[in-house]
């Protein structure tokens, strides 16, 4: 059965592959099948049995595929109609989860009951933040309401439909709102009619919510001004978010982050002590023990408790695998069989893909599934007995190996220090920290949290000396699809047994040969290279960074960033969210150069998490020089008209601005911006900024044979107060790229700005509705791919821009 739930599994996966739904009315076609199948199977011929057995699989598969795609035509089906974007609705519902409180606004779900605004059509579940009001002018802004799980609200709400950015190696966020039901988002107007109704709506799960938020109060008052007060919310209740950036840069750094969510381990090992306590105490009485047996008292009591546990700390895949994986444990005990453990991991595998069929794009479940794999390769069905503590370190050292492939393709980072980090960290985390802080949920054991937090002081401690150390993490590109099978098999041949014998005889061999083949098997995933430019040539990748600009370029033995994205909140930019994930993934481990082109946010905002994460040889910019961006780097210098270099072949100039403009203090930031023409045999670029019409006609009178280019950059995102008509007949470019964000304020690009160039005949593209851009200028042309179109997904809905193209 193992192998026919995996078909299943395996058909899931599929399913989230493909660019188009298939049609549901495919499937009806493998029902005929079954009587072949169950013909074939009853057939005592070994040759009709393999067959049999193999198009059982197949079923299994299809089975798989065509559920996950009933689930997503099913989800997709309730969605926000294009027209009601962007327009005021007023509705009734529930705050469905934790709220997320954030400097100036609250992020919460919301489930709507009742849509007030006449024909309007609005989704089920819907992401909403509500901002402090804007005070008038010598008086503070007005902060939001307190929100709490369970409420139920009249407001008035302006939704779109969830886009993100598409980014190769980045985050996928409208795959994360699709697996989390959130088929809209927005935010709440300022409205008379904004009014609580009711301040708890009478169902379980928001009384879990309501319980949720309760606890993360409670621990926030009883520990004011610690500084691991957000893991300890975390561990109880899942709210990672109130884990400050720092923090999880040490937890990557030494491999420990599975510890400071609701990991399995956290899970089993609460249920392993109550076990331990219940089968503990029921055998202390007699008649209890002749009403129930104690371990099934004992496998009852720890399976409610795991189950209390996940559901107090958001269900979270980990969570969920482990609940699962206990109840087939208690079942079976209740039954009075004995069920291998590869039996009972494949239940659980099946209960998570047929409950949930988007688990299997989570990280988590990989990470989860495959490390409780790799302990049961190294653990079960060996013979002998072994010290608990070599036992111990083999587990550890078996985790260590076997996440590598995984971690390298998902994340391109693996942490050196973690089977040491994780021998320290996991009992003291798992049997002390956690069973103290579950404890503190308790309202009278509050004072449980002092020492909770005191041994986690300790441990981190430990851990930021460890993530410290040099090289403690191991970064690369990301590793080509067949490489991570390749060293998944060898880690497999690895870890089978060094030694096969019956009871206390003599061994009977030395065990699986060659294990060493293995280590051969993993070398590519670290020594197949990504491509890169020859001599001459330059890829020029434009980011997908929302309303904002950030472009790499690289030749054969440099790379360049211009720009680095908006800033989103003291915790987020795109410099961690977007650069830095593009230039680990595809191999580039330190920067030449770093431009930034003037200060606004939107240019700027990734500069200092660029700064910290990769080496820049210098920066060029037209910051003042005692700015945070300024400061931060150690070779800077400004840019200025004349300056000019020369890589591999590949020409670089700047063209703006000129050096007296900095002396000049009428002059605004965006005429200041850092205007660079890049050259090669194959094409060349004109990469503005946000430059203005006088730039412009600066630009034309003064570089008016430099300006005509293979493709362009949009002044200031296609603004009203660029693009001129002299500029635009000057540079003539074949291909045009708006970066602009989803539905922006501004109403970029402006129609008459894209008439412009659509009049010289240029192609047009914006970073909305194409993603991030790859541009090629090798073999005498410009090759160009986008990455929605590289990497479709159903559930990526283009915008509703009819006058487009």
């Amino acid at each position: 059965m193992p192998a026919y739930i995996l078909a299943f599994a395996l058909g899931v996966v599929l399913l989230q592959q493909q660019a188009m739904l298939p049609d549901l009315a495919w499937a009806w076609a493998f029902v005929p099948a079954a009587v072949p199948v169950a013909m074939l199977l009853r057939c005592r011929t070994p040759v009709y049995g393999v067959i049999g057995r193999t198009l059982l699989a197949a079923v299994f598969l299809s089975g798989g595929f065509f559920w996950a795609a009933a689930f997503a035509q099913w989800r997709m089906a309730d969605l926000l109609p294009h027209e009601w974007e962007g327009r005021d609705i007023q509705l009734i519902g529930v705050v469905a989860e934790l709220p997320q409180i954030n400097v100036n606004n609250v992020r919460f779900s919301f489930d709507v009951e009742q849509v007030l605004t006449t024909d309007a059509v609005v989704p089920a579940r819907i992401s909403l933040a509500w901002y402090q009001e804007r005070g008038k002018p010598g008086k503070a802004a007005a902060a939001p309401p307190q929100l709490n799980a369970g409420e139920r609200w009249r407001i008035t709400a302006r939704l779109k439909r969830p886009h993100g950015s598409v980014n190769p190696h980045g985050f996928d966020f409208e795959r994360w709102a699709l697996e989390r039901n959130i088929r809209a988002s927005g935010y709440v107007r300022k409205s008379d009619g904004n009014a609580r109704l009711a301040h708890k709506v009478d169902r379980p799960v928001y009384h879990v919510e309501r319980l949720r938020q309760d606890v993360r109060a409670r621990f926030i008052k009883s520990l004011p001004g610690h500084a691991y007060t957000g893991i300890l919310v975390a561990l109880a209740v899942g709210d990672q978010r109130a884990i400050p950036r720092e923090q999880w840069q040490i937890f990557t750094r030494t491999g420990i982050n599975h510890l400071m969510s609701i990991s399995g381990l956290h899970v089993t090992m609460v249920a392993g002590l109550i076990f331990a306590l219940i089968y503990w105490l029921w055998r202390r009485s007699y008649h209890l023990t002749l009403w129930l047996p104690a371990r099934k008292a004992a496998a009852a009591a720890g399976l409610v408790v795991a189950l209390a546990y996940a559901l107090l700390a958001g269900f979270a895949i980990p969570a969920q695998r482990t609940v699962y994986m206990l109840a087939a444990v208690a079942i079976a005990l209740w039954m009075g069989r004995s069920t291998p453990m590869t039996a009972v991991l494949a239940w659980a595998l099946l209960a998570v893909v047929v409950l949930d069929p988007w688990a299997v794009l989570s990280p988590g479940f990989w990470l989860s599934f495959g490390a409780i794999a790799v302990i049961m390769l190294v653990s079960a069905g060996r013979i002998g007995r072994t010290h608990w503590l070599l036992g111990w370190g083999r587990v550890q050292w078996a985790i260590t190996l076997g996440l590598i492939p995984p971690l390298l393709a998902m994340f391109q980072q693996v942490s050196l220090v973690s089977p040491i980090a994780n021998a320290i960290a996991v009992p003291l985390v798992s049997l002390v920290v956690v069973p103290l802080t579950l404890l503190a949920v308790l309202p009278p054991l509050d004072f449980m949290l002092l020492p909770a937090h005191w041994v986690l002081s300790g441990c981190m401690a430990a851990m930021r000396w460890m993530s410290d150390v040099p090289q403690a993490a191991w970064s690369q590109h990301a590793p080509p699809p067949w490489t991570v099978a390749a060293g998944l098999a060898g880690i497999v041949w690895m870890l089978l047994p060094g030694g096969l014998g019956l009871g206390s005889g003599p061994r009977l061999s030395t065990g699986f040969p060659a294990r060493w083949l293995g280590a051969v098997a993993l070398l590519p995933i670290f020594f197949m290279l990504p491509s890169k430019p020859r001599s001459g040539e330059l890829w020029l990748t434009v980011l997908d960074v929302g309303q904002g600009l950030a472009v790499v370029a690289r030749t054969e033995k440099h790379a360049l960033l211009y720009d680095t994205g908006p800033g989103f909140s003291s915790e987020s930019d795109s410099g961690q969210r977007t650069i830095v994930p593009f230039l680990r993934g595809e191999g580039v481990r330190h920067l030449d150069a770093m431009i930034v082109t003037h200060a606004d946010l939107d240019h700027s905002g990734g500069a200092l998490s660029v700064l910290q994460a990769i080496p820049v040889e210098w920066l060029v910019s037209s910051l003042k020089r005692d700015h945070p961006i300024q400061l931060a780097a150690s070779n800077r210098r400004q840019c200025s008209s004349g300056d000019s270099w020369e890589w591999d072949g590949v020409r670089f100039d700047m063209l703006h601005p000129l050096e007296q403009s900095y002396s000049n203090p009428k002059i605004k930031t965006n005429a200041l911006s850092c205007v660079l023409k890049i050259t090669t045999a194959h094409g060349s670029v004109l990469l503005p900024a946000d430059i203005g019409k006088k730039s412009e006609y600066q630009l034309v009178a003064d570089n008016h044979d430099a300006l005509p280019s293979t493709a362009l950059i949009a002044p200031h995102h296609g603004s009203k107060t660029s693009s001129t008509t002299e500029f635009v007949n000057r540079v003539n470019p074949r291909l045009v790229i708006f970066t602009v964000g989803y539905r922006n304020r501004f109403g970029h690009p402006r129609d008459e700005v894209v008439e412009r160039y659509r009049a010289v005949g240029s192609e047009l593209l914006r970073s909305d509705i194409d993603g991030a851009v790859m541009l090629r200028f090798a073999d005498n042309d410009l090759a160009v791919e986008t990455a929605r179109a590289q990497r479709r997904r159903y559930w990526q809905a283009l915008p509703d821009i009819p006058a487009w193209r």
